[in-house]
């Protein structure tokens, strides 16, 4: 499957909330992305044609498949920002890069970064 980040960057944001929040709404996408509601109801069109979510106007939902493809991209930001940070690398440098890694890595680079992250769990 193709990359997107700004897909995947929606999906990321409506899995977090929803671990927080009973029911996602457009207004909440939009606040945690820092873009206009318009922009979001644009988006969720997108990801609804392509299976990732289903939306009423007012619910926001994830299908199995966009939940699953959201823990991907989540699980490989927290990953690569641990692994950051066990270099030596802020927490918010590591959280800002990790954003922008967790896009385009090799699936033989995160394998290592998880790896390594695994490894030295103890050293937290």
């Amino acid at each position: 499957m193709k990359r997107n980040q700004s897909a995947e960057d929606y999906l990321e944001t409506i899995l977090l909330l929803s671990r927080q929040l009973d029911y996602v709404h457009q207004v909440e996408v939009a606040r945690a992305t820092g873009v206009s509601q318009p922009a979001v109801q644009k988006a969720l069109k997108i990801l609804e044609s392509k299976g990732y979510v289903t939306w009423d106007g007012l619910h926001i939902y994830l299908t199995e498949g966009g939940r699953d493809y959201a823990e991907e991209v989540y699980c490989k930001h927290c990953t690569i920002r641990r692994f950051l940070e066990l270099h030596g690398v802020n927490s918010s440098d590591a959280d800002n890069d990790a954003c922008e890694m967790e896009h385009v890595i090799s699936p033989a680079s995160m394998e290592m970064m998880r790896e390594f992250v695994e490894k030295n769990k103890g050293g937290e």
